[in-house]
């Protein structure tokens, strides 16, 4: 296991611990689903850190830690590419539990822990709006 794998356990920990503690009832933790193949036909997985209930919405939540925030916030590393991946697998965790109408979102849990431990927990941090396919309406 790598220093930065170490970072994400400890992070995920965090979270779920802190996220408990906020009331949501955590029921995965790192589901992993396989969602395509590359155009070097090598498997694509998507992962997400933690699925769980707050009240009646099903949310997929991405934990991300850093040590510090001198560089970045640790936010900055769900970028769209990120988001996309967390969608496709949240339409097959959704697919496989039989989840078809149940109200859902995807929250974020930012993580710092120095120079003191700061957790930030951001409720419908993005959504599936812009991935939405729009139809050209011209002539």
């Amino acid at each position: 296991m790598t220093l930065t794998e170490d970072l994400g356990k400890i992070g995920e920990q965090i979270a779920y611990e802190h996220l408990r503690k906020q009331g949501y009832r955590v029921v995965c933790a790192n589901f992993k689903v396989v969602v395509g193949r590359n155009r070097q036909g090598a498997t694509v997985t998507a992962e997400i850190d933690l699925v769980a209930y707050d009240e009646d919405y099903l949310c997929f939540i991405e934990v991300k830690t850093r040590k510090s925030e001198d560089f970045a916030s640790p936010l900055t590393a769900i970028d769209v590419r990120k988001q996309r991946q967390i969608i496709r697998a949240a339409k097959m965790y959704r697919k496989l539990m039989g989840l078809k109408d149940v109200k859902f979102r995807y929250d974020a849990v930012s993580i710092v822990l120095n120079p003191k431990l700061e957790i930030k927990l951001i409720k419908d941090f993005f959504s599936e709006d812009k991935f939405k396919k729009k139809r050209w309406l011209g002539c």
